[in-house]
């Protein structure tokens, strides 16, 4: 066994990237286990389909991979590859506006499988787990009919709990643009979720 697989959580993400340039699979493997949950979460958030999020998933690490020589390393190997998330995702979700609107089939119900509710739902009673499952589903449903430019600053903010200036970076714009996105898209939310709730 080697060093790497002995320690690869304490093994620095400037070693590792370095490694994965020089040609090191297993470093960019180390990477990819390393930041694999809180990709998949912003992917997850931004689709409501676990199977879209996986496939996503799957995309962006190749495309970091592939453009791994071009990354100069000036912010951080993580903040790189949420990057890449956040455009694959805003891509995905356009072209999906462009097709048939999602049906509730498509929606993913999986709550075992979000991890932005897994650990409430986990350990307690069936019931509970149906309301949760519930209330994720209706959730799912009312964030898609968000804009991507609206639905990615509440997944970042209210779901990834990133702040404001963080996200204007992401999605190039100011932090005051960032917070009246925000004020629009929960008011839509409430008025959607509260339509919703009301028709149960």
């Amino acid at each position: 066994m080697s060093d790497l697989e002995k320690s690869e959580e304490e093994v620095p993400e400037k070693i590792l990237v370095q490694q994965a340039r020089e040609g090191d699979v297993k470093a960019f493997e180390v990477l990819m286990r390393r930041y694999h949950g809180r990709i998949y979460a912003l992917l997850y958030n931004m689709t409501s389909n676990k199977e879209d999020a996986e496939d996503l998933l799957q995309e962006v690490f190749l495309k970091a991979y592939e453009a791994l020589p071009k990354f100069k390393g000036q912010s951080s190997f993580y903040t790189w590859v949420y990057r890449i998330g956040v455009n694959r995702a805003i891509n995905y979700v356009k072209k999906r506006k462009r097709r048939a609107a999602l049906s509730l089939d498509n929606v993913d119900l999986g709550i075992e499988r979000d991890p932005a509710l897994v650990d409430l739902a986990s350990g307690d009673s069936p019931r509970r787990q149906a309301n949760l499952k519930e209330l994720q589903e209706k959730l799912n449903k009312a964030l898609q009919i968000l804009s991507e430019k609206h639905r990615i600053v509440v997944v970042m903010h209210d779901i990834e709990g990133m702040p404001h200036n963080e996200i204007a970076e992401y999605v190039g714009c100011s932090p005051g643009t960032v917070r009246s996105r925000l004020f629009y898209a929960r008011q839509q939310l409430q008025a959607e979720l509260a339509d919703l709730l009301k028709n149960d």
